[in-house]
């Protein structure tokens, strides 16, 4: 097997490519594997040159590393995503980190003597269409729209990806809340009375925004889309509770809130909206996001609490039915 290194020089504000570069020298070198670095040299760049890459050898089999935050994950997954000789991993040096967090953290998936020595598992992604993939979640309404601010607060230094993403939350709130969309789900209309929504996410695992649980019972292997759709049933004011609640998953009690399991999500918006893949965004007016089963591997680290994590996910599914 050959290891690869896709690394996104920004990460970090840009201060990890020359720590992560021989560290990644000295334990490859340590553990006698095959390995390279390839350091992205514009966004998007390494889905092509993953793919080109493992064309070359169809009979090798490719280990591609995702060197960054959530952002680098989006790139290597699609990279890999259809390319049957690959699989990806992920060593977190962004700054919200949020796909990893379900498997055991941060910290866990730093070592990389633990992920290189871990084992690939089959896990869904979901089909966003125009051959983008998203393996964490995608969203349109409030929260796609605050991941436009911010990426622009991202940019400034007194910012982590977590209070980014809180001051972005003000922004937004100050600005504008509310979208009016029609869903169908499983190609079902969804009725909510005609109000507007504050988001709908489409989850295939838990956390966004830098540590927010939109969809706390979404498992990424289960053959469903976690689906949230929050209806407005009061002002803005009435909403700032959610925002502190989507923290821990406590949301879902909000009146206005469904959790709804599905293969097949349509949203049409009555004007150009955010919509969010894995954090990145462009705008739309109609979105169709489907599960794509056991579509591609992803490598779970020595340590991982994912067996874990789903042995009590699969109890409470029981407990609920």
């Amino acid at each position: 097997m050959k290891h690869i290194f896709i690394i996104n020089p920004m990460a970090g504000k840009g201060k990890v490519l020359s720590i992560i570069r021989p560290e990644i020298k000295e334990i490859c070198t340590h553990h006698a594997i095959d390995w390279e670095i390839h350091v992205n040299t514009c966004a998007y760049e390494s889905i092509d040159f993953i793919k080109e890459r493992a064309a070359k050898e169809p009979d090798e089999q490719f280990r591609f590393y995702a060197c960054g935050g959530d952002g680098t994950v989006y790139e290597v997954a699609n990279g890999v995503y259809g390319v049957p000789n690959a699989e990806f991993a992920v060593i977190p040096l962004g700054s919200g980190n949020d796909f990893v967090r379900l498997f055991g953290g941060k910290e866990v998936f730093l070592d990389l003597t633990n992920v290189i020595n871990g084992t690939a598992i089959p896990i869904d992604v979901i089909d966003c269409g125009g051959g983008r993939i998203a393996v964490n979640q995608c969203s349109m309404g409030f929260d796609a729209e605050t991941n436009i601010k911010q990426i622009k607060y991202k940019k400034y230094p007194i910012f982590t990806g977590e209070t980014a993403y809180v001051a972005a939350l003000i922004d937004r709130f100050v600005t504008r809340m509310g979208e009016h969309f029609q869903l169908e789900i499983d190609d079902v209309p969804y009725d909510n009375g005609g109000k507007p929504f504050l988001l709908c996410a489409i989850a295939n695992s838990r956390w966004y925004g830098g540590g927010f649980m939109v969809a706390p019972r979404a498992i990424p292997d289960d053959g469903y889309l976690d689906v949230v759709a929050i209806t407005m049933l009061g002002n803005k004011f009435s909403m700032m509770p959610i925002a502190t609640n989507m923290r821990t998953g406590k949301h879902l009690d909000y009146p206005g809130t469904d959790y709804i399991r599905c293969k097949k999500l349509r949203i049409i918006a009555t004007r150009d909206s955010a919509v969010n893949i894995d954090g990145e965004v462009d705008n739309t007016q109609e979105a169709v996001f489907q599960i794509r089963e056991k579509a591609i591997r992803f490598v779970l680290p020595v340590g991982h609490t994912y067996d874990t994590v789903r042995a009590k996910w699969e109890a409470d599914e029981i407990v609920t039915k």
